[in-house]
């Protein structure tokens, strides 16, 4: 694929690691504006390929042209800054001035000291400042891999508004598949050394990626079909291929390897017999914990994570977990689990409860020791129900691993293999209480598929601490909301029910607000409605043509002001803004802001009225 007036050209790329190729021969071109999205399976090559872009890495033959003078920023998966370095001064590692709205970022971010050292960071707050670094340079061509991984729903939604409006080029990895629908509008997939175009988004390159796989299968039967012909003909006639059929011998091996092909359509699914759980699960009795402020750090202030909290978790029950970091989502995890004491109340447990826990930080393996041999040290077999069992060997190619990669070296594994890995030691334990934190960080999306199947199907409890919000709309039932300082709610839907009925409440107290500046002052809960101007005539029963004129109108006018706005924050974030530009649109976007409010309260009560 050859783009027109391309940023980036990519020639005939080959790429081995030891004897093994992970693409070969592979050419593409990124055009001015494209926002393009890189798809493979873990330990395939995405990163690799992102490294030999950024010049990280060099590739065995072939050639990558960026446009002369072009700006590129690069957001590594996992990456350092020199030690000394504050926040603010890692920030602008790579920047030649200091941009305007650098504070922004990472306040957006949710960092805050700029003045602490970046070796006392942790590698989720590091990752946001690299982010924040690759923004504040203002490239022209972004590279981004794993961008969300790290980041809570509000970031994550801030930073998929913010770039799928961007001008920027951008080429990124990312397993979140919102975001890549929401951001990208053509996907490079990456399988088996060959690199495949889908000029759309996520939701397209699944529609077209199913169609290729079942042209690509129907050309293996038929080769399979072919390859059976001209084996009984190989076997028949030894003496012909000395001489007169060569050129049907060479024909014979080209299709014996198309033959032996498999291509499926991640198609695995995954059973597995959990233990008996019963009827009593755990219960949060009345539990409280705050962690006191540090004395060592200015400004540092007491957490709350729970205050007098209570719940009591049922049978089968599949909870989401959300909120924004620090609110004390994995803190409460490592209650239940008993890792953290509360500092009142009580986690009471039920005697069937078999955890088992799938964290944020992984498992630490030895790496010289092979994955077959990490996961045979768990069990040598898996019982997966009616008296089946599977072995070790197999279990793992239901993740993905093939026999060859079975037998690799735990060192020469990618960060989501690790992952994978990891999955498999928790899995195959037969827990009946899955606690899975941040499960899908650096997992790929055919493993996260196998997930989702796996936990829509799981009989017994599930609590999920995660910011992917395609995972949880597909695996949980109800959500458990962490809104800081102590304040946990819960409610029964999934994320995107969630996010709507937020929406929803943050209007009407926008409405409310409005309407109670407008009546002077709010009416006391019970109390009777205020009375007119003339002492006690009541609010009309039915909409009057004139308000309904009104009504029409406001819907009009609100949907002028929400485009005027979306321009506007588009421009702002454009970064060409001269500063009298960005001084003068700055001033008017919170005036837009009160104007709508005005607005959706006026057609809210319009709205309230029959016709």
């Amino acid at each position: 694929m050859a783009a027109v007036n391309p940023y980036l050209q990519v020639d005939n790329l080959t790429y081995r690691v030891a004897d093994k190729t992970l693409f070969h021969d592979i050419t593409f071109g990124i055009a001015e504006r494209q926002h393009v999205g890189l798809i493979a399976r873990n330990g395939t090559g995405k990163s690799s390929l992102l490294n030999i872009l950024a010049g990280r890495e060099q590739p065995e033959s072939g050639t990558v042209t960026y446009r002369r003078d072009l700006r590129v920023a690069y957001l590594e998966q996992t990456p350092t800054f020199p030690a000394g370095l504050t926040v603010m001064e890692a920030c602008l590692w790579h920047c030649k001035e200091e941009p305007r709205r650098i504070q922004e970022y990472l306040t957006r971010l949710s960092i805050t000291d700029f003045n602490q050292p970046v070796e006392h960071l942790s590698g989720g707050q590091l990752k946001r400042v690299a982010l924040a670094n690759a923004l504040c340079q203002e490239p022209d061509m972004l590279i981004l891999d794993e961008p969300t991984n790290h980041l809570d729903l509000q970031m994550i939604e801030w930073l998929e508004t913010y770039l799928s409006r961007s001008a920027m080029t951008l080429l990124m990895v990312t397993h979140d598949r919102y975001f890549l629908d929401r951001v990208c509008s053509l996907i490079l997939e990456l399988d088996d050394e060959t690199l495949y175009t889908y000029r759309g988004n996520y939701a397209y390159y699944l529609e077209k990626r199913s169609q290729r796989i079942d042209v690509a299968n129907a050309e293996i039967a038929r080769a399979a079909n072919l390859y059976r012909t001209e084996l009984e003909w190989m076997r028949r006639m030894p003496q012909a291929r000395g001489h007169k059929a060569r050129y049907r011998e060479e024909a014979f091996t080209e299709l014996e390897r198309k033959a032996h092909q498999r291509l499926t359509e991640d198609a695995v699914t995954l059973q597995l017999n959990s233990s008996y759980i019963g009827s009593k699960i755990f219960e949060a009795e009345y539990v409280s914990k705050t962690f006191p402020a540090d004395p060592e750090r200015a400004g540092s202030e007491e957490k709350v994570i729970l205050r007098n909290f209570y719940y009591n978790f049922s049978r089968y029950e599949k909870m989401g977990i959300v909120g924004a970091n620090g609110t004390g989502k994995s803190t409460f995890v490592k209650m239940l689990l008993g890792e953290v004491r509360p500092d009142s109340g009580r986690f009471v447990v039920g005697e069937t409860v078999r955890f088992g826990y799938f964290s944020q930080e992984g498992m630490h393996y030895d790496p010289q020791m092979r994955v077959i041999d990490a996961v045979r040290r768990v069990a040598e077999t898996v019982d997966i129900g009616g008296g089946r069992r599977l072995t070790a060997m197999q279990f793992l190619n239901h993740f993905l691993f093939s026999p060859l990669q079975q037998q690799n070296y735990i060192s020469k594994l990618s960060g989501g293999e690790l992952r994978r890995l990891h999955l498999c030691t928790v899995l195959m334990q037969n827990p009946n209480f899955l606690i899975l934190d941040e499960p899908t960080n650096d997992l790929d999306i055919p493993t996260l598929n196998i997930l989702e199947d796996y936990l829509r199907a799981f009989r017994g409890c599930v609590i999920v601490v995660s910011h992917d919000r395609y995972f949880m709309d597909k695996v949980v039932d109800h959500l458990l909301v962490f809104r800081g300082n102590g304040d946990v709610r819960d409610f029964p839907g999934n994320y995107t029910q969630y996010r709507e009925y937020e929406a929803a409440e943050q209007l009407a107290r926008n409405g409310d607000s409005t309407a109670t500046a407008k009546r002077g002052q709010q009416p006391a809960k019970g109390s009777a409605p205020a009375s007119g101007r003339d002492g006690g005539s009541q609010r009309p029963q039915r909409l009057t043509y004139k308000e309904r004129r009104e009504r029409e109108l406001l819907e009009a006018e609100i949907a002028a002001l929400e485009q005027e706005r979306s321009q506007l924050e588009a421009d702002l974030c454009s970064g060409t803004l001269s500063v009298e530009a960005l001084t003068e649109k700055s001033k008017r976007l919170p005036a837009i802001a009160q104007e709508l409010d005005a607005k959706e309260t006026r057609w809210l009560e319009l709205s309230m009225i029959e016709e």
